[in-house]
């Protein structure tokens, strides 16, 4: 059920921005009196699941899920139809147009998915407002996971600021990202709540945007262990732990916060230990002891952070949800030139950032989750429309390259030539989704 509900968002978050961007394709083409003959969503080599033909166009939907298309009369594209380039061009054909409506028919899809990625940002803001933790209300600090470790970060550490970046909304996420994309060598932090500065190696670019290391934290907020449910049938059904209780140590070592307490457990897997446990209004301690299992687990649910911190939410209407989404969306982009500029320069290996459509299915989550479908419907949107502008054969960026060229020079490249440069673009396209989703097999192999 997990991985369909994980198919399931990949496949309807991938027809919408298909079926999108092929209209805006398609529509500034019917503008100008050019005709489309297909207008398909996924491929549909040898045959369709389904076709509908509707005046000039026909409908339909592929069974090969890796893009979408919208074949329009007389222009070379991915068909390779070499028959119809050899007629006598006709009104109605793409390449009986000036080079001015080429360029808007060509830019029509990149631009519907520029927009609807900031306008799907707004309206996800609008809908549900952005809810966080101030860092200032976080008092105890960071948890520190074994890469944050690494870096030289300790568990109590309050983050002030990563690189030039004040560190205002507590999220490991900001302290990656200004690593990783904006080269920040340095955080600033209070320690034992003296200011000191954590010099960071170059060599983490690299480290935190391997595939391994994807989904890791560098840390978590520090928490005391409370107790949030009691699990039935684990060690601590019916020992006598209540919800609300407080764990502040085991077999007699003070473990005041949630890490503390794991450390020791870990220690101890399927042993018997002695809890020290404080009611919620009680100062009295009792002892409970209880035998762990063997992977240290205790059998309880813990009291998640807003339990201890308050939360801010930040409210948009509709107005103020405009402009700040697409303040989230430039943003997201200017990372993803970061990105690059960062695998130009070395710092980032290309096979550890590429990944296929279990890659990217994964990034949904198991659990269906309305606020982060449409999420990343929108960051997908603004991949897809930066990713379609590159300057390959076969990709709008391509075709747009090309006009350009017309435009500049007033020379048309001949049809044999761009018949020749689409082929060649195609295969790199190919090739690139070859190796994407084979890395995606490769590391599902030896997971």
């Amino acid at each position: 059920m997990d991985t369909l509900i994980t198919v399931g968002q990949l496949v309807l978050s991938l027809s919408i921005l298909i079926v999108l961007h092929e209209f805006g394709h398609f529509l500034p083409a019917r503008l100008f009196g050019t005709r489309v003959e297909k207008f398909y969503l996924f491929f549909d080599p040898g045959f369709s699941l389904f076709k509908k033909q509707i005046g000039e166009t026909e409908y339909g939907v592929g069974w090969l899920p890796l893009g979408g298309y919208v074949k329009i009369s007389g222009m070379i594209d991915e068909s390779f139809d070499t028959d119809q380039m050899e007629q006598e061009p006709q009104p109605w054909e793409f390449r009986s147009k000036p080079a001015w409506q080429r360029l808007i028919i060509m830019l029509g899809g990149v631009t519907v998915n520029f927009i609807l990625g900031f306008f799907i940002y707004a309206m996800v803001l609008f809908a549900y407002g952005e809810e966080y933790f101030p860092a200032e209300n976080v008092t105890a600090g960071i948890a520190v996971d074994s890469l944050g470790q690494e870096i030289g970060l300790q568990s109590g550490d309050r983050i002030v600021a990563v690189g030039n970046v004040p560190f205002e909304r507590f999220n490991d996420r900001i302290v990656l990202r200004e690593i990783a994309i904006n080269n920040a060598r340095d955080i600033e932090v209070l320690r034992n709540d003296a200011p000191y500065t954590v010099d960071v190696d170059p060599k983490w670019t690299d480290v935190l945007t391997r595939y391994e290391n994807k989904n890791s934290r560098l840390f978590t907020m520090r928490i005391p262990l409370v107790v949030g449910e009691v699990v039935a049938g684990g060690p601590a059904d019916g020992a006598g732990l209540e919800k609300e209780d407080r764990i502040v140590s085991v077999n007699g070592t003070p473990t005041p916060y949630f890490d503390e307490v794991t450390d020791v457990l870990m220690e101890n897997k399927g042993q018997t230990v002695t809890l020290g446990v404080q009611g919620k209004d009680s100062d009295r301690i009792r002892e409970i002891p209880l035998t762990l299992t063997e992977d240290g687990r205790i059998g309880i649910g813990v009291a998640p952070p807003e339990y201890f911190y308050d939360t801010e939410r930040q409210e948009y209407g509709f107005l103020e949800s405009i402009p700040a989404g697409i303040d989230q969306g430039v943003s997201f982009l200017g990372d993803q030139f970061k990105a690059f500029g960062q695998m130009f320069a070395g710092n980032i290996k290309v096979t550890e950032s590429l990944g296929g459509f279990a890659s990217i299915g994964g990034m949904f989550g198991k659990v269906w989750v309305w606020e982060r479908f449409w999420y990343m419907t929108a960051s997908l949107s603004l991949i897809l429309a930066f990713m379609n502008l590159l300057p390959i054969p076969a990709l709008d960026g391509g075709h747009v390259m090309f006009l350009l060229y017309e435009v500049v020079t007033g020379r048309k490249p001949s049809d044999k030539f761009m018949e020749r440069a689409t082929m060649v673009g195609f295969v790199i396209v190919l090739g690139l989704v070859v190796l994407a989703n084979g890395l995606d097999i490769w590391r599902w192999i030896n997971s």
